[in-house]
């Protein structure tokens, strides 16, 4: 039988049930041996260990009703006698509760035999000793303690040496069943032990004969793997048998015609590549040294772009500091226009008021000719008084005097007034004048303002489309810049595809798929 036509699984399992049934046997036998040894303790604890306390406490029970029976001659009172006679029922009842208790034991012809001669010798000894309770109880104790002394102690030995031999038996029937134990303990042990060595050793011859089936084609594999890991694929993959192994080594089989195929592809393709890198490598040195070029121009055109832009945002803040400036004198013009505006109204108001002061001194004036012809109507009463009236004619004349003084400076001050006005009038009109002049010049100054603003305006806007079209030659000097980066990485790369092409046909070079290469 080749065991190579056997699945692994299907080894090991056979393996595992010989096992399996061995250790099932052996336990099987270990537990009926258990058992055998258990049934014997047990039968020695229920048959003999307790039999020897029922009896041996029986037998205990009997003697302390002896003793009892003294104790009862004795005793001088009735009362003391009737409480030892209760006693002695309490004993007699026990010993053959006791004794009850092992007759329902498992026992052997000797046992019966020896209670069989029990039954016969107890009774007669509760004879005798109901004798001597009827002769002490009728206070004849002498002729009670001859009948105890005589036939009761003799009824009572052999009751209880019955009972003696009962408990002597039984030890030595429980002797016999522990030796028997040891005897069977010892046997089992011997049983088991050769079963054990026995089934070790054949699971051992097992399992080596499995093993050997197992190992010896996975060697013959791993040499095989060990070669293709050093690039030897010429030797073909061994296979034998149908099982697991079997079935791998097909795979491997399968792996290794698929490597050879493999590596003859890579080996054409390595070669391939290293020709096309090797040319990569020098079409990316040609395109890195005309970016490198074209990178130098657009740094001039930006640093060209940046001064133009430099020069025009110049003319921008020229042109805004102009239209500043401007702002400012129409601000200031216009300033000037309102203070004249202020002027006139202020030379306007000053005309009213001088004409109304006219007007006052008009209303003085009238009032002083008044006074006047009142100081010459009180004169003409004083003189027409006489004497009387001198005094009032003084007054008369004061107040005349002062009329006139009154009429003379309203005259002035009117005179002085109609100059003021005259002089207001003009200067009034040059205001007029001079307020025109200023909005004209506001209105110059504003046209200018408004030029200078679009000026200013077109200027920043130069300025930003300047700044844009620098940011858009800047980006593309970044771009083109990168771009050569990239193209050095990129010849860098070739050039490193180029070696790793090298190194990978020197690696392929080591494998070797037939016996020619």
């Amino acid at each position: 039988m080749n065991l190579q036509d056997l699945r692994i699984q299907t080894r090991l399992s056979a393996l595992a049930l010989i096992s399996g049934v061995l250790t099932l046997c052996i336990g099987l036998l270990g537990m009926g041996k258990v058992s055998a040894i258990n049934d014997g303790v047990v039968d020695m604890y229920q048959n003999n260990t307790v039999p020897i306390a029922d009896v041996a406490n029986a037998n205990m029970q009997a003697i302390y009703q002896n003793r009892a029976l003294y104790d009862y001659i004795l005793e001088p009172e009735l009362a003391g006698m009737d409480k030892i006679a209760q006693q002695m029922k309490k004993y007699e009842s026990r010993m053959q509760e006791l004794l009850g208790s092992y007759r329902k034991t498992q026992l052997t012809p000797k046992e019966v035999d020896l209670l069989a001669k029990f039954d016969e010798a107890w009774p007669k000894y509760l004879a005798l000793s109901a004798q001597v309770q009827k002769l002490s109880y009728a206070q004849e104790n002498d002729k009670a303690r001859a009948l105890m002394n005589g036939d009761a102690d003799a009824a009572f030995k052999v009751a209880d040496d019955l009972l003696s031999e009962v408990v002597d038996f039984n030890i030595a029937l429980g002797k016999k069943n522990f030796e028997t134990s040891q005897e069977t303990a010892r046997e089992t042990r011997l049983v088991m032990i050769t079963l054990v060595v026995a089934a070790v050793l054949l699971s051992l011859g097992l399992s080596l004969w499995i093993s050997r089936s197992i190992v010896r084609p996975v060697n013959q594999l791993q040499g095989r793997l060990l070669r293709f890991s050093e690039g030897d694929f010429t030797q073909d993959v061994p296979v034998e048998g149908k099982d697991e192994l079997a079935q791998l080594s097909r795979v491997v089989q399968e792996m290794q015609m698929s490597l050879r195929q493999v590596i003859s592809v890579v080996r054409s393709n390595a070669e391939s590549v290293a020709t096309a890198s090797a040319q990569i490598a020098q079409g990316n040195q040609d395109l890195s040294q005309r970016t490198e070029q074209q990178a130098s121009a657009l740094q001039q055109t930006a640093a060209t772009m940046e001064e133009l832009g430099t020069t025009t945002r110049n003319n921008a803040d020229s042109a805004k500091q102009a239209n500043q400036m401007a702002q400012g004198a129409s601000s200031v013009a216009a300033q000037g226009g309102e203070v004249v505006g202020q002027v006139v109204t202020t030379m306007q108001g000053i005309s009213d008021s001088s004409r109304k002061i006219g007007d006052i001194i008009g209303v003085i004036d009238g009032i002083a000719f008044q006074t006047n012809i009142l100081a010459l109507n009180a004169a003409v009463e004083a003189a027409r008084a006489g004497e009387q009236g001198r005094g009032f004619a003084v007054v008369a004349s004061e107040v005349r005097s002062l009329a006139q003084r009154s009429a003379e400076a309203a005259k002035e001050i009117k005179t002085l007034i109609v100059r003021s006005v005259e002089q207001v009038d003009q200067g009034t009109v040059l205001v007029d004048q001079a307020g025109k002049t200023m909005g004209d010049i506001v209105g110059s100054i504003k046209h200018v303002s408004d030029i200078v603003a679009e000026i200013s305006s077109a200027s920043v806007e130069q300025s930003s489309g300047i700044g844009q079209v620098g940011e858009a030659v800047s980006q593309m000097d970044k771009v083109t810049q990168q771009n050569a980066a990239l193209v050095e990485q990129s010849a860098a790369a070739a050039e490193c595809l180029k070696a790793q092409a090298q190194q990978l046909v020197q690696a392929v070079a080591r494998f070797k798929v037939s016996q020619d290469s």
